[in-house]
C-alpha cells in the first residue's frame, strides 16, 4: 500500500496528539502521595489506585509510534520516487527542523519515562524502614510537561514532512528541466 504526504501526516498528528492526551490524563490522575501505615519498625505507603503508571507507558509507547513515522515519513518514495538524502539535507531549513524534531522527541521521552519509572519505583518499593516517610510520589508537573513537549514534537515532524516535500518537489523539477536541455540538445543535432 502506498503512502501519501498527507496520510502520513495524519498518523503523525494522531498519535502526536494521543500521547498529549495520555500524558495530561496521566498527570492529572496521579495522586500528590500516599497514605503511611504506620508498622512494627517499617512505614508502608498505601496509594491509590489509579492509572498514572499505565497512561504514562501509553504516552511514551504513542510518542514513540509519531517520531517513527515522522522519521520514516521523510524519506518514504513517494509515488515510488525516492530522493536522496543528501539533497533533502542540503536544506537549511529541512535540516533546523529535523534537527528540532528530533531533539523534542528526545526530550519529550524523558519526560515522559522518568516520573513514569520513579512512579512505578516508589508503588512496588512501597515499605520504608525511615518511620518520618511521608510517601512520596513522582514530581508533579513532569508528566504534563511531557505531554507538551510530545505534543511539540510530532508538529516539529510535521514542518520536516512540510519542508521534505518541498525540497522533494524541487529536486524533481530539477531533474524535469536538465532531462528536457538535454533532450532538446538531442534533438537539435
Amino acid at each position: 500500500m502506498a503512502f501519501t504526504t498527507k496520510q502520513m501526516s495524519l498518523i503523525v498528528a494522531t498519535f502526536g496528539v494521543l500521547s498529549f492526551i495520555f500524558g495530561v490524563i496521566a498527570e492529572n490522575k496521579k495522586p500528590p502521595s500516599g497514605t503511611p501505615i504506620t508498622g512494627k519498625g517499617v512505614v508502608i505507603c498505601k496509594y491509590p489506585s489509579d492509572p498514572t503508571v499505565a497512561l504514562g507507558y501509553l504516552s511514551f509507547a504513542f510518542l514513540v509510534v509519531a517520531s517513527v513515522t515522522g522519521f520514516l515519513s521523510l524519506f518514504y518514495p513517494y509515488k515510488g520516487k525516492s530522493i536522496p538524502q543528501a539533497a533533502l539535507f542540503q536544506n537549511t531549513s529541512f535540516v533546523v527542523f529535523f534537527n528540532i524534531a528530533l531533539g523534542t522527541a528526545g526530550l519529550a521521552a524523558a519526560l515522559l519515562l522518568w516520573p513514569t519509572i520513579v512512579e512505578q519505583g516508589h508503588r512496588s518499593k512501597n515499605v520504608h524502614h525511615n518511620l518520618e516517610t511521608s510517601c512520596p510520589t513522582a514530581k508533579t508537573g513532569l508528566l504534563g510537561g511531557g505531554a507538551f513537549v510530545s505534543l511539540d514534537s510530532a508538529l516539529f515532524w510535521l514542518v520536516a514532512l512540510m519542508l521534505a516535500d518541498n525540497a522533494r518537489e524541487d529536486y524533481f523539477e530539477e531533474k524535469g528541466v536538465t532531462d528536457k536541455v538535454e533532450l532538446d540538445g538531442v534533438l537539435a543535432s
